[in-house]
């Protein structure tokens, strides 16, 4: 599932051509930020004329013996108090005497993250209310959330509630009358918080959007810090998702895939956290010794960020159900990164052991816990009147209607199944199985939508941007919204930044390369997240679905070409040569896709530019 049935023998490969106090970042491109002392030590003794030196030349290093089990089990974090020989500063700066203070040591990990965040936020809170219109599919989600604030549950509105909404003096033409919707409310909960500060305007229904756009790059940092183990390219990460176009517009926009993102995200550093915190208390108990009896038999024990992790997938698919595959994936991910920690500490049988102590306790924590959230989020549908046309949409649907389950289901692949029996399930609470019902034609809906769309695409052309999302065009002419020219564009595109999006189809190669051969258990986690958030649209094909979608996964996307980013930069114990060509190239490599997000940025915030510029700019006719 994500390569730690066979990690961390990459662990213990990073960690065993590594000097003690190295900062260990990507397994074999140990240290790629070039902090750590690497010196010559591993490396072939010779006159450069044998087949070590001529390896010695590439970074090759001889094996040495493995550090002690807590280093296996969790290396040290980068720039830690306390973490043996961690990194105090570059060598250059070391050779001149230059040594960073011991406090900004403890918080340079913070410092970076934070400084690309705000830089981030600056972009996407740059006003944010332009277009100063309702752009797309704002048109349902900035009205349900005002309707969820208002009365708990979604309403219809009038069919000129738009011009009116818009209009000066503005009038809100709401409505009690309910609304049949097709996802959950937890993201237009979200939405309609920035509504009620700022009101019912486009800086109110996008603000909060923002906001957790700008959240999500602060965490990616820190996750890739933690991740790679380097803080250079934890802030590198958080830098490449600030400058992708379509997180960018996603987060400029009221709908809810960047809302699916961020629970998405959190979700998988609370495991991330949850990992390093259980491998150390793993550590703790064996106290250094692995011992095969202890491991097999011990309980890794209360584990709050993994129920952290629970409650943020629950909070995904209680924005949309795609988020309900992400139980799947990561419940799998932390089963898996189990039986690792308890191989690694000495246990015969690790998937016997993980299966009897883990398994259980994974599947509460994730699945049941993301259950729970989920239903609690309809709060607001249960509590309104049962009565007929006073409360949500369906809620009075089991109000004298016998409680029988239902005679099919519709399951994956195996499409509409008639169930064996039925059963009686009057004993559930009315509100119970009037959500059920409801939930039937929300599935139903959502599986049979075929209705044809210009811009909708197939998961398979995602990746390389075959066919972008066009959210707002208007072609103004000389005079006009600021046109200088007989005929101008103005357009938000939901388009990705290619250079970015395009390196990163190499980056998932290299990944694949580092889980698959060289077992790898960080490039199986970038790839179990990017699973989760791509794979399952295979399923639906002939659905009409389109390239926005992908922001759930754009964050993993992102890791992948941090991790090749630190392959580029090279091992610890490379030459000074190697070493500098791989970082000029790496920079070069960044520093382009930050052109490229300048260069389509009139294209991400809707600025008015000559129709030349615009044409300049659809590389392709599939995104015109």
């Amino acid at each position: 599932m994500n390569g730690e049935t066979a990690a961390e023998p990459a662990v213990v490969e990073t960690i065993a051509q590594t000097p003690a106090g190295t900062d260990l970042s990507t397994s074999a491109e140990s240290d790629p930020t070039g902090e750590a002392d690497g010196g010559s030590r591993g490396v072939p003794q010779d006159d450069g004329r044998g087949w070590a030196g001529r390896l010695a030349r590439f970074g090759y290093r001889s094996p040495e013996p493995l550090p002690p089990l807590a280093e296996r089990l969790v290396p040290p974090m980068p720039e830690h108090p306390g973490a043996g020989a961690a990194p105090a500063g570059l060598p250059r700066l070391r050779a001149a005497g230059l040594r960073l203070p011991e406090s900004l040591r403890g918080s340079i990990g913070w410092l970076g993250p934070l400084a690309v965040a705000l830089f981030g936020g600056l972009l996407r809170f740059w006003h944010l209310g332009s277009p100063g219109g309702i752009i797309f599919d704002e048109t349902y989600y900035a009205k349900d959330s005002y309707s969820l604030w208002q009365g708990g549950y979604e309403t219809n509105w009038a069919d000129t509630a738009n011009s009116q909404i818009l209009s000066t003096p503005q009038v809100i033409p709401y409505k009690t009358d309910p609304s049949f919707i097709v996802h959950p409310p937890v993201g237009k909960w979200i939405i309609g918080m920035g509504e009620q500060v700022f009101g019912m305007h486009p800086l109110g229904w996008r603000f909060m959007v923002a906001l957790l756009g700008t959240a999500s790059i602060l965490m990616l940092a820190r996750i890739a810090r933690r991740l790679f183990r380097s803080t250079l390219l934890g802030c590198v990460a958080g830098l490449l998702l600030s400058v992708d176009g379509l997180h960018f517009v996603m987060s400029r926009t009221a709908l809810l895939d960047l809302i699916v993102m961020f629970w998405i995200l959190a979700a998988f550093g609370f495991l991330l956290i949850d990992r390093d915190h259980t491998r150390g208390r793993i550590a703790r108990v064996l106290d250094g010794v692995p011992d095969a009896l202890t491991a097999h038999r011990m309980r890794l024990g209360w584990r709050p960020y993994r129920l952290a992790a629970g409650v943020c997938v629950g909070l995904a698919c209680s924005t949309k159900w795609s988020g309900m595959y992400v139980a799947a994936f990561f419940g799998l991910l932390t089963v898996f990164w189990d039986i690792g920690a308890r191989r690694i500490s000495g246990a015969r049988r690790p998937y016997w052991s993980a299966l009897r102590r883990d398994g259980l306790p994974a599947f509460c924590s994730i699945v049941l816990v993301s259950v729970l959230v989920y239903v609690s989020s309809w709060s607001g549908w249960l509590a309104s009147s049962n009565l007929p046309g006073k409360g949500g949409y369906g809620r009075d649907w089991a109000v004298g209607h016998r409680g029988l389950s239902t005679e099919f289901v519709t399951l994956p692949l195996l499409g509409r199944v008639r169930m064996p029996f039925r059963f009686d399930m009057t004993w559930v609470p009315e509100g119970l199985r009037s959500l059920w019902h409801y939930h039937s034609q929300m599935y139903d809906f959502n599986i049979n939508l075929h209705s044809p769309h210009m811009y909708q695409s197939n998961p398979w052309s995602w990746l390389v941007l075959g066919r972008p999302v066009s959210f707002y065009y208007e072609s103004p002419t000389l005079g006009q919204s600021g046109c200088k020219v007989n005929a101008c564009a103005s357009e938000v595109l939901a388009i990705g930044t290619p250079l970015l999006w395009w390196s990163g189809v190499a980056a998932l190669l290299y990944c694949l390369y580092r889980w698959a051969l060289r077992r790898d258990w960080r490039a199986g986690a970038v790839l179990c997240g990017l699973g989760a958030g791509l794979l399952p649209w295979f399923e639906y094909q002939s659905r009409t679905i389109f390239l926005f979608y992908a922001v759930a996964f754009v964050p993993f996307l992102v890791l992948a070409v941090t991790m090749m980013i630190g392959a580029l930069i090279g091992p610890a114990g490379a030459t000074f040569e190697r070493r500098l060509v791989g970082s000029v190239a790496a920079g070069a490599l960044v520093l382009l896709i930050v052109w490229n997000f300048l260069y389509f940025y009139p294209l991400y915030t809707g600025q008015t530019i000559p129709m030349s510029d615009w044409r300049a700019r659809m590389w392709f006719t599939s995104w015109v």
